[in-house]
């Protein structure tokens, strides 16, 4: 039965930017579009009216007037947009050089500092002409090796103002993951932090910067941040420390004009069993889809203060930067979300008057097993939405928040991902919140559910396609030249649709649910089974704190092993055996009742937040082919060697 556990009021739907927009499309082009499921099947319907409405709706800053949207929509890949179009990223994120605030920085350590947007864009222009002097060109590669800070945003904007790409990664990946990422990409600067902290420890980079830069023989000039002000010993032979490279009286931010499809950004996958693919993402591609998620699927405007939990290596870093050119102010966090202690982010969220606080599933998943409940110790009357991503939202989790967060908040799980750097399923400001389901799908986004024989359906799971081309859809994979690795990894199984390895369902109101990867596909019986369905179940169990789902060959099936990891005082017997099947048969079905059930003392995760069942089903396998690298917790894959 559908629960609905929030609705907007009309006053905040009547005023939406969603419903603004909706306004401008009936007016345009003489329609009566009544609702929100009528303009996304607009929106699908009419790929090419909808995103240059759109475009032009949101102000975009450019010159040379496009002379159309699309060449062909149903290209994929390949698809070429808004032709003839050209602007600069920097430029449309640097539209407001004014006194209010632009950026907020919290450190744990307790360093804290703000920036306007007057102030961000004259240190912009301090770098960017740094980076001229030192040749770097439209194209060249500049990368980050930073914590969440405001450094790391001035320099991709510097980069961008010249055209130049920005590929960024997290202090705390390894050198390895680190050099699987960099090392493809050859950056011309390098610019890092001396160092970033993390549940109350400074930890120092340098060493682990020399290693990094005697691997990257092509960086020209290396640059170090110092995380908090004090003078850098033990900087790498050659290297620059940021205040002493920027220019005192740089000459006027000069903005490069490059076509829409200009690079900006590269990505990389989590490169958990191989080199990571290197996702190269166009400029005006990310703006526009950046866009029209914060202003019409978040209703993000110049009054709002947002904040997402992330590192500069997860895509939704480059997410919320796009949020400067809303006006918003923007707050970056570096450190352990709980430290120190479990209420530090809606601390935080309480003094600066967050309106939008983004999170993962995990961190949500986390607070309710630690007993943790916001709503007791902080005030939050300005918080208006939470969004959570990383991995499918459980529906206790929606309780969660409703119950023990704030009542009168719009709950938005989003999913999408570095493939597309935005989403495919999202909130919506003009529609109700249903416990388990994603709002719905994002205007011109023509997302669908295939079937095993490739059907689109509704109210049943199956794969979730994009049957039409969007503008965000990566330019291409670096060192790829011939194309062949981008179309397998998302056209490989429907040649010409976007095949995205998520399992959903679309319900008959437009809600979206996800069942978790479709590539870690669990098929006992020749029946296909997302994890995240075992998941919702046995981790709402107070015995269990994580869980871990992996399929195995036996007899010619495909068998499910459950790996659990206990709470204090609880073990794996044979009454807990007991109680987790009869959950799973009664909740899902028989064909989800684990073959096997194992304890583990953790559950491996990249340092995104994901789960790695895939790594954990190698190492058991006996193919230790995964980099450890980018795991947060690499030990906790020894203890899958000889489980079984």
């Amino acid at each position: 039965m559908r629960a609905v556990l929030y609705t907007p009021s009309q006053a905040s739907v009547a005023s939406s930017q969603m419903m603004k927009f909706a306004t401008d499309v009936n007016d345009k082009f003489n329609l009566d579009l009544q609702n929100y499921n009528d303009l996304y099947n607009w929106s699908v319907d009419n790929i090419a009216d909808f995103w240059g409405t759109f475009f032009r709706f949101s102000d975009i800053i450019h010159q040379a007037p496009f002379t159309r949207v699309v060449d062909d929509q149903l290209r994929m890949p390949g698809a070429n947009w808004f032709p003839g179009c050209r602007l600069n990223f920097a430029e449309n994120l640097l539209r407001h050089q004014d006194d209010r605030t632009a950026i907020i920085f919290y450190g744990e350590s307790q360093v804290r500092r703000s920036l306007t947007f007057k102030e961000l864009a004259a240190k912009v222009a301090q770098f960017a002409a740094a980076l001229r002097n030192w040749g770097v060109q439209p194209g060249d590669r500049v990368a980050g090796f930073m914590p969440n800070m405001p450094e790391a945003v001035i320099a991709m904007l510097g980069a961008a103002s010249i055209g130049a790409i920005w590929s960024s990664s997290s202090p705390d990946f390894g050198i390895k993951g680190v050099l699987d990422r960099f090392g493809q990409i050859e950056p011309k600067v390098l610019i890092a932090a001396d160092a970033y902290y993390y549940n109350g420890k400074r930890i120092s980079t340098l060493d682990k910067l020399s290693s990094i830069v005697e691997s990257l023989p092509k960086t020209e000039k290396i640059i170090v941040v110092s995380y908090d002000g004090s003078d850098i010993s033990g900087m790498p032979a050659g290297a620059i420390a940021w205040d002493k490279c920027l220019e005192e009286d740089p000459p006027p931010l000069k903005f490069e004009m490059l076509a829409f499809n200009h690079p900006l950004y590269i990505l990389y996958t989590s490169g958990t069993t191989g080199l990571p693919k290197s996702i190269v993402h166009s400029a005006g591609g990310t703006l526009i889809q950046h866009l029209k998620e914060l202003r019409l699927h978040t209703d993000l405007t110049r009054d709002d203060v947002i904040f997402y939990f992330t590192t500069c290596g997860w895509m939704m870093w480059n997410w919320l930067v796009t949020s400067l050119a809303v006006g918003s102010t923007m707050v970056l966090y570096d450190g352990s979300p709980a430290h120190p202690h479990q209420g530090a982010l809606w601390e935080m969220a309480d003094e600066l008057s967050i309106t939008v606080f983004g999170t993962s599933a995990k961190y949500l998943a986390g607070l309710e097993s630690a007993g943790y409940h916001p709503k007791k110790h902080h005030d939050l009357r300005h918080l208006r939405t939470i969004l959570s991503t990383g991995s499918p939202l459980s529906e206790e989790s929606f309780d969660f928040v409703y119950e023990q967060i704030k009542s009168d908040v719009q709950l938005s799980s989003i999913s999408g991902g570095t493939d597309l750097i935005s989403c495919f399923v999202l909130g919506n400001p003009t529609l109700p919140v249903v416990r388990g389901e994603i709002q719905c799908r994002g205007l011109g986004m023509r997302v669908q559910s295939f079937s095993t024989d490739g059907t689109p359906q509704v109210g049943t799971k199956g794969e979730l396609v994009c049957t039409a081309a969007f503008p965000s859809m990566p330019l291409y994979f670096w060192n790829d030249p011939e194309g062949v690795k981008y179309r397998e990894a998302y056209f490989g199984v429907y040649p010409g649709i976007w095949r995205h390895g998520d399992f959903i369902s679309i319900t008959a109101h437009g809600g979206v649910k996800i069942y978790g990867r479709s590539d870690t596909t669990l098929n006992p019986g020749g029946v296909r089974i997302g994890t995240a369905e075992i998941y919702r179940v046995v981790e709402s169990m107070e015995e269990i704190d994580d869980a871990l789902v992996i399929g195995l060959p036996a007899d010619g099936d495909d068998e499910i092993h459950l790996f659990l990891q206990f709470r204090e005082g609880a073990a794996l017997n044979g009454k807990m055996e007991q109680k987790i099947r009869t959950e799973l048969r009664s909740q899902c079905s028989p064909r989800h009742v684990p073959a096997h059930m194992h304890t583990i003392t953790s559950v491996p995760y990249t340092i995104s937040g994901k789960k790695v069942e895939l790594a954990a089903r190698n190492v058991i396998l006996g193919q230790d082919n995964f980099n450890r690298d980018v795991l947060s917790n690499p030990e906790s894959l020894d203890q899958f060697k000889n489980l079984i």
